[in-house]
């Protein structure tokens, strides 16, 4: 049958309007999706370049730091030297894996994650360096002070071996016998063997130094040898066949006659009777006595 009002022609139509302006709407919404993805991978892959480049820079300081560690005069022990290689080994591989291309995320992530090890390891790394700095500060004052006190004891030590040996010296000056009194006197030999004394020199043979020593309770009693050295009137030193040397007063000097004498601190009178091997000289003559490695005393005696 005819459709004398001709309706469906105009509705078909429309539905054909209708699915355009879907397929439309469609492709609208799949240009949307395409631009958000595409939009969301160019910021992830910002992000990821921006990550590696903070990583980077970290791995730059971290790297800084254990060298200006290591530069330092402070002295360490052979583990601090093997985790220090330790350290820069696995700087050097973050560096290798932060330099490819691109990272996955999953490589971002576990970059991040050795970043956050090595930071942890090397800021533990510089807390025992300072803390052996300071150890080793510690140790230097305390070998500073050692060696003051050290200096100071020695010199204290100086002091007293000074103050001893001069102490020794004193008591050996003061244990040395001393002349009291002395008295000298020429004397000739008669034929018949006796001594006359006299002032003339042509006629003398010999002298006698008659001495008592000063009381001396320091000196040790007993037997001390005595030195004697006669100055003729010309000035020289008279000397025998077996004059030697003898030490006195921090000087050597040669002696003209040796002999002892029993020293008892008593008083005694002493006599020392020596004969010139040559003749007798006008004029003064000087003699020197020495005891205990000091002079004791001198005198002397004029013959015309």
């Amino acid at each position: 049958m005819e459709n004398p009002t001709g309706q469906t022609p105009k509705k078909n139509n429309s539905n054909v309007i209708y699915f355009l302006i879907v397929v439309v709407l469609a492709l609208l919404a799949t240009d949307v999706y395409l631009y958000l993805q595409k939009n969301k991978s160019d910021t992830r892959i910002v992000y990821q370049n921006d990550e590696k480049t903070r990583l980077q820079t970290e791995l730059d300081s971290l790297e800084a730091q254990i060298e200006t560690v290591n530069t330092d005069k402070t002295k360490m022990s052979a583990a601090m030297t093997e985790r220090t290689d330790s350290l820069k080994a696995e700087i050097k591989v973050l560096r290798t894996k932060l330099s490819k291309g691109k990272l996955t995320v999953a490589e971002l992530a576990q970059a991040q994650e050795n970043v956050k090890q090595l930071r942890y390891f090397v800021t533990k790394y510089t807390a025992d360096i300072e803390e052996l700095k300071k150890q080793n500060t510690s140790l230097a004052s305390e070998r500073d002070t050692l060696k003051t006190t050290l200096k100071t004891v020695n010199q204290k030590d100086s002091g007293l071996v000074k103050q001893n040996q001069d102490l020794g010296v004193k008591v050996k000056v003061a244990s040395a016998i001393k002349l009291a009194a002395a008295d000298i006197v020429a004397y000739k030999i008669k034929g018949s063997g006796k001594e006359v004394d006299t002032k003339r020199a042509a006629p003398a043979k010999k002298i006698k130094i008659n001495f008592t020593v000063a009381g001396n309770s320091v000196a040790q009693k007993g037997m001390h040898d005595i030195f004697i050295r006669i100055i003729d009137p010309t000035g020289n030193l008279i000397t025998e066949s077996d004059s030697g040397p003898f030490n006195a007063d921090g000087q050597e000097l040669q002696f003209t006659y040796k002999t002892a004498i029993d020293f008892k601190d008593d008083g005694s009178a002493y006599t020392i009777d020596w004969l010139n091997p040559a003749a007798f000289q006008k004029g003064t003559y000087t003699v020197l006595l020495y005891a205990d490695g000091y002079t004791m005393g001198k005198s002397g005696f004029e013959l015309k």
